[in-house]
């Protein structure tokens, strides 16, 4: 909790002033029931109507002064509680855009989500009633058994009983119940993964009917959360009634032991009525306690996950790595990737006299990389080792699952890889700084996701200094005019959450425009041009190829007609390097090359075949 604490630091004056006034109001308080005493020993035992009358204004101006004093505390607490939690809100996203995709993937999403709301408003809930409560509560309990024993000290021998016994009663609780609401908070991660999961794919859950079948993985969930719940709320539930047993008894004994001190003479019939005011401020405190402790108990359960959060080490640390990948130099490969120059690659004829950059140093390297998920004790890439110049494009081909994503995303440094290097200007990018590697950079994720906002919004995440002119650019090589001459705002037109109004080849060319923004040096194309037909997809090739800046790109894609023109192909296998080189020379050389392009050419054939059959 001390992570958590922190964050009443801008606080400071809020957190000591709110318990403050809460002891001004509570000492007020205290005074009452001598006040009651004084009206029935005085003024009604001496018939002094004018007595009475002044100690009952005396009542009233205490009550409201103890009012004022309980608004300002309240106040004080809670700019406290929502300034803290405001602060820790924005601390834990901030940590969040920090963790590599390792670190999320390990935590969970919906577990992120939930820490940064449910857990956060508890914690907030809680640090507000403790500064209200924690020098109030226990102030009453211990000022009026001392009041009491300014009364009569043989009648005040139930308070020490008494106090002890709840003492126990309350703080056994709380022992027993905080492990539990811990453990309940982890029940609603589950519940949560699950919903967001059926959310996400409710219409996959549909095409294959499981509806009743994912109805019931939750009811099971739900109801295990459910039970948990009920478990420790009825730990929970005993305290108001033990707690209600023992006052009664104590107040019970009082009156006894009261009684009997007035019959003797030791003591009057007010102060007996004083006694047992004292002894209902006790009764209304400890049940005040009695939720100041569970609201804590849960702050402090709830607190813990989210420092666990911020305990979470981004996967980026530097690792001092050498400039120069192992096994590069010492090949004696100076300028060329391995398997490139040997294989016959040459540069195709749009580069002659291109003015393209400088390739005596690879813009990206991969020497001997592999790479394993944290889920997975194998490794999802293996031994991958080649070299990719400025200018070049790269095309990325194989299977689901063999590996093509996992290799694009180590060159951001969304993955750390297991072993060898990803190398990018001569530097291993682990000792890149995270922001300074990322700007080379321009990246199209297979999902396309855009923001609520408008459309000049969404691509300025590219570059918010972009004019109007670089933004119609971007939109024109990415083939996205029509999108926004579509649009009667142009550019400003409202974009729903996620591109919901827009139709999945719109969303990726839009956010192919929004990496083009930035005028990237490398430019990763994940499978980005999937809902593009054929036509499309080839001028938005075309146009890769005209950019002025000439960056170095990697077209991730399943369809061989996306990647033959490239200057040379990566075919993956089983997380393997299954072959390298032009769309020609895997023709004749790689097995799984032709079973792509064989498969793909006939489908295509099939398709025309068809498709004259429908034109007679």
């Amino acid at each position: 909790m001390k992570k958590i604490l922190y964050f009443l630091r801008d606080y400071k004056k809020e957190s000591i002033l709110a318990p403050l006034f809460k002891m001004l109001e509570a000492t007020f308080e205290l005074i009452i029931p001598l006040v009651m005493a004084a009206i029935i020993d005085v003024g009604i035992a001496g018939g002094d109507k004018a007595y009475v009358i002044r100690m009952c204004m005396v009542m009233v101006c205490l009550g409201i002064i103890g009012l004022a004093c309980s608004l300002t505390a309240q106040y004080f607490a809670a700019k406290a509680a929502v300034g803290m939690a405001t602060g820790l809100r924005h601390a834990v996203f901030a940590h969040i855009q920090s963790l590599s995709f390792s670190n999320i993937d390990k935590i969970g999403s919906s577990t992120l989500i939930t820490r940064m709301t449910s857990d956060i408003n508890q914690v907030q809930a809680g640090i507000n009633l403790f500064l209200r409560l924690f020098l109030r509560s226990p102030f009453i309990v211990f000022g009026a058994m001392i009041m009491a024993f300014t009364v009569d000290v043989k009648a005040a021998v139930v308070f020490v009983v008494a106090i002890p016994l709840l003492s126990i009663v309350v703080f056994g609780v709380m022992c027993v119940s905080i492990p539990l609401y811990k453990k309940v908070q982890g029940g609603l991660d589950e519940v949560l993964t699950l919903v967001r999961e059926n959310l996400t794919g409710v219409r996959v859950i549909r095409a294959f009917h499981k509806e009743e079948q994912e109805i019931q993985n939750f009811n099971q969930k739900n109801q295990k959360l459910n039970e948990n719940q009920q478990y420790v709320g009825r730990i929970s539930a005993l305290m108001n009634p033990i707690t209600y047993v023992i006052i009664n008894a104590a107040t019970l004994a009082l009156i006894w032991v009261g009684a009997l001190r007035v019959e003797q003479g030791y003591i009057t019939q007010g102060e007996v009525v004083a006694l047992v005011n004292y002894m209902s401020q006790i009764l209304v405190e400890l049940i005040k306690l009695a939720n100041l402790i569970v609201s804590v108990t849960k702050a402090i359960a709830c607190g813990k996950r989210v420092a666990d959060i911020l305990d979470v080490a981004p996967g980026f640390a530097e690792s001092g790595v050498a400039d120069v990948a192992p096994g590069f130099a010492e090949s004696g490969v100076a300028g060329a990737a391995p398997g490139f120059a040997e294989s016959g690659v040459a540069d195709r004829g749009r580069r002659k006299g291109a003015g393209l950059p400088a390739r005596d140093v690879a813009k990206v390297a991969f020497s001997n990389v592999s790479m394993a998920y944290h889920t997975s004790g194998e490794h999802a890439v293996s031994d991958i080792s080649f070299q990719a110049f400025p200018g070049q494009t790269i095309g990325i081909i194989g299977g689901t699952g063999s590996g093509k994503s996992t290799v694009v995303n180590l060159i951001p440094r969304f993955y750390d890889v297991s072993q060898g290097a990803v190398m990018v200007d001569g530097k291993d990018v682990r000792t890149y700084d995270i922001e300074t590697l990322r700007a080379k950079i321009g990246a199209v994720m297979q999902k396309a996701v855009l923001f609520k906002g408008t459309i000049r919004d969404n691509l300025k995440w590219g570059n918010k200094h972009a004019s109007d002119r670089e933004l119609m650019e971007a939109v024109h090589a990415a083939q996205a005019m029509d999108v926004i001459e579509a649009k009667e705002n142009g550019l400003d037109e409202m974009i729903e959450q996620g591109g919901k109004n827009l139709s999945g080849g719109q969303r990726q060319r839009l956010t192919i425009a929004r990496a083009l923004v930035r005028r990237p040096e490398i430019l990763i194309l994940d499978d980005s041009a999937s809902a593009l037909d054929f036509a499309t997809d080839a001028k938005l090739r075309k146009s890769l190829r005209e950019l002025d800046y000439h960056p170095t790109v990697f077209i991730v894609s399943q369809r061989t007609s996306s990647v033959q023109s490239a200057d040379c192909i990566l075919v993956f296998d089983d997380g393997k390097l299954a072959g390298k080189g032009t769309h020609e020379q895997l023709l004749e050389t790689c097995g799984v090359y032709q079973e792509i392009y064989a498969s793909q050419f006939r489908a295509q054939a099939a398709e025309g075949k068809g498709a004259a059959v429908c034109a007679q």
